[in-house]
């Protein structure tokens, strides 16, 4: 929870630092983003504002890349570099990149998890000597062993779908003269800690997995 804290932390002060600076071709965050996926010949694909802060997402099931105020308006290297990141989310969608079709076929099992999950411990913290009295004790962490199984792998997979698209991001707002080799730099800093978020989520997952399964373990020995 400390190390989540502290990487949101910094990526908000990036975030809020790079937002500050404007870009030299003077560039909204929508109009990055039209652009890039025109480049990519994705036509199909809208680009809309989406209310809060650090909301940035592509939604493939309506194919929209959903821009915050900040990045949709924004004229910053900040703004340039999440409106182009989403986009590589929406040219993985377009050439069919394995790891996000992976990702996406995962959604459904892992709504599912979280949902018998948040149950589980619900039920655990409101009502666990009626739980603990019903069901024998192993049956209880092996579905929370499965669930957590299900949301690591899915934390998982999530890691190269986002490090994908950030480097389709930078090599095209690179390539094609959005952003100057500063501008690229302060770009390529905040997506990093954008995808430190990922890592951190991955890894609670991964050590929250392992001691529930320790504990499953040894209540078998």
């Amino acid at each position: 929870m400390i190390v989540s804290y502290a990487v949101n932390t910094r990526l908000k002060n990036k975030f809020k630092k790079y937002s500050q600076i404007g870009l030299r071709s003077n560039l909204s965050g929508r109009e990055i983003a039209e652009r890039m996926l025109s480049d990519n010949k994705i036509y199909d694909v809208q680009v809309v504002s989406v209310q809060g802060t650090l909301t940035d997402h592509y939604n493939p099931s309506n194919k929209t890349v959903n821009l915050s105020p900040e990045v949709y308006h924004g004229r910053s290297a900040a703004a340039a570099a999440i409106a182009a990141h989403e986009c590589g989310h929406a040219v993985q969608h377009a050439t069919a990149y394995s790891f996000l079709k992976f990702r996406s076929a995962m959604v459904p099992l892992q709504n599912v998890s979280a949902r018998v999950l948040n149950f589980v411990i619900m039920v655990s913290i409101f009502g666990g000597f009626l739980l603990y009295s019903s069901f024998p004790t192993n049956l209880i962490l092996t579905v929370i062993v499965g669930c957590y199984s299900v949301i690591t792998l899915f934390s998982i997979v999530t890691l190269p779908v986002e490090f994908d698209a950030s480097k389709r991001a930078l090599a095209w707002i690179g390539s094609h003269g959005i952003v100057n080799s500063q501008e690229h730099e302060m770009a390529k800093d905040a997506l990093k800690w954008a995808a430190m978020t990922y890592v951190v989520a991955a890894l609670g997952s991964l050590v929250t997995l392992m001691y529930y399964l320790m504990i499953l373990l040894g209540n078998r020995d």
